[in-house]
Parts: structure tokens; sequence; C-alpha cells
């Protein structure tokens, strides 16, 4: 009798502890949810895989409510509206965006809101609608597939050009420059020993015209010095023809020319009559009978 008290004892406790957790569980959702969430919509345009009832919705990478409805929108089919319950601490700023994020390459679809900026004004309700609206923009994924068609065009035509490029007679001429090609190294590496002494000629040229201009330099540094010194040359020699110079050397002109005609008469006296250097002149004067 005692042994199955125990167990009655231990099944009761059990049983009441597991009821206490069950009644714990359902006053902890009850607290969660008494709270009524702040409503918003969202306006996607395009597909909207992965979204549904439920579908999480996040602030910045933080679960901040979920997807409780979607619809198309009755003014442009191309657009779908998605409402979102959040939590009503959360204030949401009018430069706010909202984006279709998955969890990985092959992870669920989840709404991604990104927060504005502190001075934007708080996204309120605009006239006539019923919640606020949070602007959208494709995510990177959802370009890539938008943009996937136009990339494969594009692909597409590079590989025709390429084809049409790479045909058989142009396959033939790259052969063939590729075969010149390997005969011009395959020369050059022949000739490399050559081509290290014309390379060091060029070099000793290089070094011999050096010298020469440094030479041809100084040459005409002092051509320049000596042009300089003829220049002061005339200058000192027209400094010295103006004014009383210029007389005094008209003036030793004139009796260089009698000088010289004295000579000359001297000289006609000599070649006519030598012995009149010794013996003076002879001649005498006529005298009548």
């Amino acid at each position: 009798m005692e042994t199955r008290a125990n167990y009655v004892a231990v099944g009761a406790f059990v049983l009441s502890c597991f009821l206490g957790l069950i009644i714990a569980a359902l006053w902890l959702a009850g607290t969660q949810y008494s709270q009524e969430g702040a409503h918003y919509e969202v306006f996607f345009t395009g597909s909207v895989t992965g979204l549904g009832n439920g579908t999480p919705v996040r602030y910045n990478g933080i679960d901040v409510g979920r997807v409780t409805a979607l619809k198309f929108d009755p003014e442009n089919p191309k657009q779908v509206i998605a409402f979102l319950e959040v939590v009503p601490t959360l204030r949401l700023h009018s430069d706010s965006v909202a984006t279709i994020a998955t969890m990985g390459l092959t992870g669920g679809a989840y709404v991604e809101i990104e927060g504005g900026t502190k001075n934007s004004p708080i996204l309120t309700a605009r006239p006539g609608t019923e919640y606020p609206v949070i602007p959208s923009k494709q995510s990177t994924l959802q370009e890539l597939a938008n943009s996937a068609p136009g990339l494969v065009a594009k692909v597409n035509r590079i590989s025709n050009a390429l084809e049409k490029v790479l045909d058989d007679k142009n396959r033939k001429a790259l052969a063939e420059i590729l075969q010149n090609t390997d005969r011009v190294t395959s020369a050059m590496a022949a000739k490399s020993a050559a081509l290290e002494g014309t390379i060091d000629n060029l070099q000793q040229a290089s070094i011999e015209l050096n010298r020469n201009l440094k030479t041809l330099q100084v040459t005409l540094d002092n051509s320049n010095k000596a042009v300089i010194a003829i220049r002061h040359l005339s200058l000192n020699a027209n400094r010295m023809v103006d004014g009383n110079t210029s007389q005094q050397i008209d003036e030793l002109l004139a009796q260089t020319r009698s000088a010289v005609a004295s000579l000359r008469r001297l000289a006609n006296t000599l070649q006519d009559e030598p012995s009149s250097l010794i013996f003076g002149v002879r001649r005498k004067g006529y005298t009548p009978r």
C-alpha cells in the first residue's frame, strides 16, 4: 500500500508541474498578444514569392512583427499589398524602406525594414488611407532576377560575335600569327649576344656623345666670353674715336702723309743720284758766257 501511494504522489506532482508550465506559457502568450500591434502597408512591385500570412517582419535584422495578409492592388495589377503588424513601440520614420529578403540563398523569405534617419518625420497614414504606407524597393536578388534576361541576351550576343570572329579562316590566321611570333622570338633569342653587343655599343656611344656635348658646351662658353671681350674692345675704341681723340688722330694722319711725301721725294732723289747721299748735290747753276 505504501509503494502504491508513493507512485500516486509522484504522478500527481509531475502532472501538476506540467499543468503549471502550460498555464505559464498561456499567460506569457496572452501577455505578448494582449497589446494591439501597429499596422502598416507595403506595396511590392513584382513577385512576392515566399511571403504569406505569418511571414516574419524584421527591423534592421530584429524580429518586430509578422505579415498578416497579402492582396493584389486593384489599381495596379503589377503590385501586391502586404499588410504588416509590428510591435507598437516601433517608431518608423518616413524615409524607412521595406524589402523582401531571404535567409541565405535557400532560406525562407521575410520582410526587412531599414530604419530611416533620426531627423525625418514619423511615418503616419495619409488622408484617405487606413494605415501608413512604408516605401519599398527591390532587393538585390530581385534586381538580379529582373536583369537576368538582359544579361543572358548580352551573353548570347557576345557568344555569337566570338563565334563569328573565331571562324575557320580567322583561326588559321591566328595560328599563323602565333607561328610567326614564335619564329621572331626564336631569332631574337639566337641573336641575343649580338643584341647585347649592340646595346653595349650604344651605351659607349651615349657616353662619348655626352663627353662631346660637354666639350662643345665649354667651347660655346669660351666663344661667348670672346664675343663679350670684343664687344668691350669695340666700345672702348668708339670712346677713343669720340671727341678730342678724333682731332688728334686727324693731325697725326696729316703729319704722317707729309712724312711719307718727304720720304718719297728722298727716295726719288736717291734713285736718280745715289752719290748725292755722300757728296751732296753737284749741280751748278747756269753761267752765261
